[in-house]
């Protein structure tokens, strides 16, 4: 480090500790720390210091994660990884730094629930955000205004014996079977009854970020906003949507998401597949109660009209990709284009195993709303 070095990569396979009353160089540029390491040092000064890899095993103390994150005073690009070991979360869970600009955590640390207390994040040179983490029971945000892009994976914590309030439609019987008396038990929970209240609070966290302009949502993200969030922020300045779809995860926050999308443009999919459940709402074509098919038949399009929040939605631009042509994925996109009345472009990515000409043919037929979307054009 005295030669001049500009990056710098420490790999220990077993558990190292490493001791340092100066940690310093003014010419490093890049630097990781990866494995078991336990790193400790007196003073830390990097100014030259643009990008840091923090991929332990172990855990960095909580006083020496703060001293390295204060002693680069240049650093642009922060990334954590704080997983797959028995510690306790530490450098996923604060991170302060008035330079960076690019910061990607990943937290996965299943069986340390009560670790997961606070997360706090201060940064407010903050343009791109990844973050991947089981939620925390409380996020504290501060000045994340200049943040432009974010992408969120926010895991809901498993409990055995929790009702997550899914309801799935009888003839399925995936999920539930029904008793003598009609009623419906699901196969994974002992029974109805709420256990405990879910851990985890993400409020503040889409609090903080609501100045973005793209937002990309993983499966679980979306029942993360639905369970784990008290009011929903609105992103007034939010252009860009991307949401991944997964057939085990639902939708149930995706009507008080686009609700809270005023100049929403592009809305993009990657998949249609997700879990049936009774709080998809109106953003969704899933009904999974035959009484409620039933009692909607006749006023559907007056609860639709005043209840839906597609009707609203200002977005432009829709995309999906992964597309099957199943008769789920048909409907939704029926459902899509009969309610999007601002519409001007759709595209879907078809996959190559289909038969497309077939595909083409059923999504060309539906009735659209907007009289701007002329055409949909696959890939």
């Amino acid at each position: 480090m005295e030669r001049g070095l500009l990056e710098l990569h420490l790999h220990a396979e077993s558990f190292l500790f490493v001791e340092r009353e100066l940690f310093t160089s003014k010419t490093l540029v890049k630097l990781t720390l990866s494995a078991g390491y336990d790193f400790e040092a007196e003073r830390v000064f990097l100014p030259a210091l643009k990008s840091l890899y923090l991929l332990t095993d172990s855990g960095i103390d909580y006083d020496n994660h703060c001293r390295l994150l204060d002693g680069c005073p240049a650093l642009e690009e922060l990334f954590i990884r704080d997983a797959d070991h028995d510690c306790p979360p530490c450098c996923g869970s604060v991170v302060k730094s008035a330079s960076i600009k690019r910061l990607v955590v990943l937290v996965n640390l299943p069986n340390k629930r009560d670790s997961h207390d606070y997360a706090y994040f201060e940064a407010p040179s903050l343009v791109y955000l990844d973050y991947s983490s089981y939620v925390y029971e409380t996020y504290q945000i501060v000045g994340l205004d200049s943040l432009v892009e974010a992408r969120l994976s926010l895991k809901i914590w498993d409990y055995y014996d929790y009702n997550y309030d899914y309801e799935y439609d009888d003839e399925s019987g995936d999920y539930y079977s029904d008793d003598d008396e009609g009623r419906s038990y699901c196969y994974s929970y002992v029974d109805d009854e709420r256990k405990e209240p879910i851990f985890g609070d993400v409020t503040n966290l889409l609090a903080g970020v609501t100045n973005i302009t793209t937002l990309h949502l993983s499966p679980d993200s979306l029942e993360a906003f639905y369970f784990c969030c008290k009011s929903m922020p609105v992103f007034n300045k939010l252009l860009n949507l991307f949401i991944e779809s997964n057939k085990d995860k639902g939708w149930q926050g995706m009507p008080l998401l686009l609700k809270s999308c005023p100049i929403l443009h592009t809305l993009v999919f990657k998949g249609l597949v997700h879990r049936v459940t009774n709080k998809c709402g109106d953003a969704c074509a899933c009904i999974p109660k035959k009484e409620k098919r039933e009692n909607e038949k006749k006023n559907r399009k007056i609860v639709e009209k005043k209840l839906s929040c597609l009707w609203t939605c200002q977005v432009k631009v829709l995309e999906i990709s992964k597309y099957d042509g199943s008769f789920q994925e048909l409907k939704q996109m029926g459902h899509l284009l009969g309610k999007l009345g601002c519409l001007e472009s759709v595209k879907v990515g078809v996959h190559a195993d289909n038969n497309t000409e077939f595909l083409q043919a059923n999504l060309l037929a539906l009735p659209r709303l907007s009289s701007k979307c002329n055409n949909i054009q696959f890939s």
